[in-house]
Formats: C-alpha cells, sequence, structure tokens
C-alpha cells in the first residue's frame, strides 16, 4: 500500500504535486505571492486583501451568515447561489405565484424584494491577536483555560477602536494555538432582484448534487441598500442602493485547461490534520450512521413531495438541505477510501515521528482515546441525526430547552420573543402527518442499529416500522407539539402568541405531551449513558489535538500549513482542469448548453427545462456569450480547494476579474474536507457566461447587464 502512496504522488504533474499536494484555504493576509505567481497570477496579494485602501475583498461578503457572495456592479449587485438564495425565493413563493417554478427578475429596482432578517457581512481587516489572547494561559486545563482565553477575548474586543456599526470577532486557528481578530461590517437591506426558475438554478437537483459534469444554472441575484451616507441600515424604503469600495468586472473570455484561478470566500469547516485513526472512524463508521438517518429521512419525503405540490414547496428548502450533506457523506467516505487516506495519514505520522519521536507519544494517546470514544461517538452520530431530521422531535427539543431555561430563569420577554418567532418559522414549513411517518421510521433505524445499553427500558417495541407509523401517527394526532390539539385555546402552530398566554399552563401541557415524554425518554437516556462519556473523550482529545498540531508544524519544516477552515474569509487557487477520477473515466473541464438539452426529460422534476431556454438553443440565439466552439458554457472544473461556505464565492481569473460562481465539488474529491487529493479534488463553478446568458438572454434583464463591467 504504501509503495502504491509513493507511485501516485510520484506520477502527479509536477506544478501540481509543486502547489497542491495538500491544498490550501490561507488567509487573505498571509498568501503566498510566489506560488500563486507562479501558477500565473497576475496582480499582487495587496490587491486581494488591502485594509488601507480599495481591494478585491471589499467585494466579497458572507451572505446570510453562511453562503458567500460578491458585488458585481457600482450598485451594490449582489451574486450568490440560487441554493443560498433558496429560502429567500421560497420565502415569497406561493401555490399561486410559485417563486421557485417560475424564477423572479425585477423590472426596476423599485420591484426589488425585502428579505427581513437577511444580512451580509464585510470583513474591514483581519489582524492577528495570538500573544493577546493567550496571555496568562500557559499552565492551565480545562475548564480554566477556555474561561481565560473567554476573558482575554473579551478584554482585547472592547479595546478596539470601532465605528458603532462594526463588531469584532475573535477567532481560533490552529487548534487554539493562534487566534485572528476580524473587523467585521454588517448591511441589514438585502433585496432579492433575481433568480431563474428551478428548472435552471436547480438542474439535476439530487441526482446531479456533488456530481460533474454539471448543468446547473446555480445563481441568484439580491441588491445591498445602505443609508443616504451608505451606511448600515435597517430595512427603509429611503435606503439607496450601497456604492461599494470595489466589485468585480466579470469576464465572458473563453476558458482554456491549466488557466489560473483563484477562489475568495467563506469556507465552512475542514479537518485537514486529524490523525489517522480519526479518519477511519469517520470513514467506516461516523459517515455512515448519518447517511443511514437522512437516506430514511429522505425516501419519505421525497414520495410525498412528488405527488403533492403544497408539500413540495413546503419541504422544498429543507429536502434539498438535508440532501446535500447526505450525499457528501457518501462521497467523502468513498473517496477517502480511494485515496488511501488511511494509510497516507499513518505515512506521514511515521514520518514526522522519525523526525520527532515525541509525537509518538501524542499519536498513542489519540489512539487511545479515538477507540475508547468509538461506541460514545456512534451513539451521538445517530441520535442527533435522528433528533434534527424526526421535526417532530426537533421541536420537543426545542420545547424541552424552553422548560430548562424558565425552570432555570433564563427566559426573558426578549428570549421568548425569539422562541415565538423561530417557531413560527419553523410551523410554516412542518407537516405533522408528513413527519410522523418520518419520526416513527427513524425511530425503527435508532432501535435497530443502536448498541441495547444506549436505548430506553422497552425501547424494542419501536423495532418494527409498520406498527410504529400506526402508533406515532396517534402519538401526534394527541399532541399540543405538532399543533394538532390546542393549549391555551389555541394551536401552537397557527396562533402561537395565545397559546403562549398562559405560562404555566403551557409548561404542565408540554410534560404531559405524549411526544415530549418520547423526546424526553430518548434524551435522558442519550445523556446519561453516551452524551457525558462523548464529550469528556473528546476534550482529552482537543487537548491532544492542539498538541499535534503544533508538534506538526514545528517539526515539518518543509510543508506550508494553512489553518482549517472556520467560516472566515480565505483564498485558495489553483487551476482550470478536468479529471480521471476512475479508470477509463476521464472528465473534460467544461460543460456547455448542449448538455442541458441532452439531459432533457419533459415534466421531470430534475431534468424539465424551461420552453424558452430550449428556443433559445434551437435558434442558436447565444448573443456574446457563446464560446469558440459556438456554444454556451454552463459550468467548470479547477482544483481551488473548497468546501461548504464557499458556495457562492466568486472565482476569479489572473487579473482578478470574476470567470465563475463556486457552487459545488466534484463527487470523487468530497473528502477534501479531511484529504484534500489534487487527483480528484475539483470545485466546480457556474460560468460567467452562462450567468449573463440567462439574465440578458432568457430573463430579458439587459439593465442587470449594463450595471456590470464586463471584460470581453
Amino acid at each position: 500500500m504504501i509503495k502504491k502512496i509513493l507511485l501516485s504522488a510520484f506520477l502527479l504533474p509536477a506544478a501540481m504535486a509543486f502547489a497542491q499536494q495538500y491544498g490550501g484555504m490561507w488567509i487573505p493576509t498571509e498568501l503566498n505571492e510566489k506560488e500563486m505567481k507562479d501558477l500565473g497570477m497576475k496582480i499582487s496579494a495587496k490587491d486581494i486583501f488591502n485594509p488601507q485602501k480599495a481591494s478585491i475583498k471589499d467585494a466579497v461578503v458572507q451572505f446570510n451568515g453562511g453562503c458567500t457572495a460578491e458585488i458585481i456592479s457600482p450598485k451594490g449587485l449582489l451574486l450568490t447561489n440560487h441554493h443560498c438564495g433558496y429560502g429567500q425565493i421560497q420565502a415569497h413563493s406561493t401555490v399561486q405565484n410559485d417563486l421557485l417554478s417560475n424564477g423572479f427578475w425585477a423590472k426596476n429596482m423599485s420591484t426589488e424584494l425585502p428579505n427581513p432578517g437577511v444580512t451580509v457581512d464585510f470583513i474591514v481587516d483581519i489582524k492577528e491577536a495570538t500573544d493577546q489572547i493567550l496571555e496568562g494561559t500557559d499552565n492551565l486545563t480545562e475548564p480554566e483555560l477556555s474561561k481565560k482565553i473567554n476573558t482575554n477575548i473579551e478584554i482585547y474586543k472592547n479595546a478596539q477602536k470601532i465605528e458603532n456599526y462594526q463588531s469584532i470577532s475573535v477567532k481560533s486557528m490552529y487548534y487554539g494555538n493562534k487566534y485572528y481578530a476580524y473587523t467585521i461590517e454588517t448591511y441589514k437591506d438585502i433585496r432579492l432582484v433575481g433568480a431563474p426558475p428551478q428548472s435552471i438554478g436547480k438542474f439535476g437537483s439530487d441526482t446531479d448534487n456533488w456530481v460533474w459534469p454539471r448543468h446547473t444554472g446555480d445563481f441568484s441575484m439580491f441588491r445591498i441598500y445602505a443609508d443616504k451616507n451608505n451606511k448600515p441600515a435597517e430595512y427603509s424604503t429611503d435606503n439607496v442602493p450601497y456604492v461599494p469600495k470595489h466589485y468585480l468586472p466579470v469576464s465572458i473570455k473563453d476558458k482554456n485547461e491549466n488557466d489560473f484561478t483563484f477562489v475568495f470566500g467563506f469556507p465552512g469547516k475542514t479537518t485537514e490534520y486529524l490523525p489517522a485513526i480519526a479518519v477511519e472512524k469517520i470513514m467506516n463508521e461516523i459517515d455512515p450512521a448519518k447517511i443511514a438517518v437522512r437516506d430514511v429521512a429522505l425516501k419519505t419525503l421525497d414520495e410525498k413531495m412528488r405527488t403533492d405540490s403544497g408539500t413540495r414547496i413546503k419541504y422544498a428548502s429543507k429536502y434539498a438541505s438535508v440532501a446535500n450533506y447526505w450525499k457528501k457523506w457518501i462521497g467523502e467516505a468513498e473517496g477517502l477510501k480511494k485515496s488511501n487516506a488511511v494509510e497516507k495519514k499513518v505515512m506521514y505520522e511515521g514520518s514526522l515521528v522519525a523526525k520527532n519521536p515525541e509525537i509518538k507519544t501524542t499519536l498513542d494517546q489519540l489512539n487511545k482515546l479515538y477507540t475508547e470514544q468509538a461506541p460514545y461517538a456512534l451513539n451521538n452520530a445517530y441520535y442527533s441525526e435522528v433528533i434534527r431530521n424526526a421535526e417532530t422531535l426537533a421541536l420537543a427539543n426545542l420545547y424541552s430547552n424552553y422548560i430548562a431555561s424558565v425552570e432555570a430563569g433564563r427566559m426573558d420577554e426578549k428570549a421568548i420573543t425569539a422562541l415565538k418567532n423561530k417557531l413560527t418559522s419553523f410551523y410554516k414549513d412542518y407537516s405533522p402527518e408528513l413527519d410522523a411517518k418520518v419520526t416513527a421510521k427513524l425511530l425503527a433505524l435508532y432501535a435497530n442499529k443502536t448498541a441495547p445499553q444506549f436505548l430506553p427500558s422497552g425501547f424494542d417495541k419501536f423495532k418494527n416500522e409498520i406498527q410504529n407509523i400506526q402508533n406515532i401517527e396517534e402519538i401526534s394526532k394527541n399532541s399540543v407539539i405538532t399543533g394538532r390539539t390546542t393549549v391555551n385555546g389555541a394551536s401552537l402552530s397557527s396562533d402561537i402568541d395565545k397559546a403562549f398566554s398562559n405560562q404555566d399552563k403551557l409548561i404542565k401541557t408540554l410534560k404531559k405531551d405524549p411526544v415530549y415524554q418520547l423526546f424526553s425518554n430518548i434524551k435522558d437516556t442519550y445523556t446519561k449513558t453516551a452524551d457525558p462519556q462523548f464529550t469528556g473523550i473528546q476534550t482529552k482529545i482537543d487537548a491532544l489535538q492542539k498538541k499535534f498540531m503544533a508538534q506538526q508544524i514545528t517539526t515539518d519544516k518543509d510543508r506550508k500549513f494553512f489553518p482549517d477552515a472556520n467560516s472566515t474569509l480565505r483564498v485558495t487557487y489553483g487551476k482550470v482542469k478536468g479529471s480521471s477520477p476512475r479508470d477509463a473515466v476521464s472528465y473534460g473541464y467544461q460543460t456547455h448548453l448542449a448538455g442541458v438539452i441532452e439531459k432533457y426529460v419533459p415534466g421531470d422534476y430534475e431534468f424539465d427545462v424551461p420552453k424558452k431556454l430550449i428556443d433559445l438553443y434551437n435558434k442558436k440565439d447565444f448573443g456574446n456569450y457563446k464560446d469558440k466552439g459556438g456554444d454556451v458554457p454552463v459550468g467548470f472544473t479547477a482544483t481551488n480547494h473548497t468546501t461548504g461556505g464557499n458556495s457562492g464565492s466568486p472565482a476569479l481569473d489572473a487579473y482578478g476579474n470574476l470567470v465563475g460562481l463556486n457552487f459545488d465539488r466534484q463527487w470523487e474529491g468530497t473528502m477534501s474536507d479531511i484529504n484534500y487529493d489534487p487527483r480528484f479534488s475539483r470545485n466546480i463553478m457556474v460560468d460567467t457566461k452562462y450567468i449573463l446568458f440567462i439574465i440578458d438572454k432568457f430573463a430579458d434583464s439587459k439593465w442587470l447587464i449594463d450595471e456590470m463591467k464586463i471584460i470581453k
């Protein structure tokens, strides 16, 4: 096995092996400018991030706390993924006015749609703050260590001079070995400008998710509004379009294999520096457990959504969210096996120990702890996924936390208002009848897959799925939590203010509720038999992982280390490139509109195509958006190291022009969160030519094109 690993590394193209052996998600203040220029970048690192003057970072924002977006006009026009704006498109949709199916395009600024609660965050500055945050922590262990660090963070934040519309966020890097402070500006008036119908924006849906070749026009458009002084403000009809410090020119030049690209965004979470045993547990135990739970939930939802339009709209966003990581975990587990991730980790650990024998002690301790934790970690995976995906139990969990907060004296009016708003949003897209079936099937899975010592007494009765469906439906019908019976003369699902009007009666009723009692029985057992053991061992693992990370950095002088992703602003770079993920299988780097037509299945919920798009293709009415082959490019792949949170990130060329919109990864390379492998790891982007083609030719919204600076 080791020989195979060494041979595959030797056979990598020289430039790729040099530049991307380990991938990279780099803090923009610490870019390897020389390496980027060696790969083809024509601008400087200061052009990418400069706190003193306008730079590309001023056009890149975190969208609504999760995805990335970018400004593409001097009037605050914002581009992100369709799936990032999906919740907002859904919120504006009804059965009578189905924007998900029909799309939406504002005809002018006055018809753009407000989205209460949606925010975008600009990163104004980044400073390392390690010395200040770790001051006085040398000899501390948990929980005193966390307390001291939190105290130091507050002292640091309070000492910073910022504007009243700014905030400071301090983030840990390298498992707590370094800390960085981010100055953030948050804008709160974000309006929907345009979105293609989901037959374009979600084309291929679940079948094509995480898959290449891809033909999805995964984009939507918003606009940032500000007050008259161009500062952040709550929504107001008096607000005006935001004037950015920088916006991205949009290139419609042809792409060629090996062109330099870089992606700028907010990747969510990676774990590139775990020991081999941790990767083995993820691959063989944790991922399969989570996949199994979501597989049951998705199949049950899909049966109903295919036959009922109301359910389809109500559950569209949730289904997509659940399916997204279900499929990702499948690809991740297979990719870890295919890329020999565990074996490579073992080999790398051996090389570290040869240079620094002290690391063997750390690894031995980590191996012992992960082995001890394994049964508790598996139960944690099943329990967490069941409670998350059985929405009736998730509701019971919310009410359980509410009761605990009331009894502890922590539930003030502000907290109650926040809870009621959350519950109102939850019930809006909740079907108690449908979820009773989901819950029943998931409880059967939990009863059959969980070791007896982690199950409540008498839980064997839930092993029969058919009996569960009948029993859980009966429980659901007699529950105030599901909204199917009343409390204080009202249903929690339709009149939450009245239902909450008498708190004492509400709490007494909830405690007697059959759903609440079922959930409490499961939770109490988990809390006693698994959670303390799992979290206690994890605390020890975390402390050792911090030590192991420091040992890797100090021992391996030849490797350039980047911190794991943690939803902070990062730059990753690579080259436009196809791939050969399996024997006799080769993927090109570019897809075209012809591929959309090839996949077209009339009336299919995944592969239907709007008639207008078919007509444009048949007439070859492509405008300026065709490539040298005479077709419209739809998507392309490159070797950029991305993850969740990079959705909506700008893909930029050597000169900093927008050439694509990141939205996915190739399935064979989804293990890159844990083990980046340049042979298989590809990010997937919508081509700017396709985006502009849809806006211009399909949506007849040239007024938006006219706002942009187009590079031809």
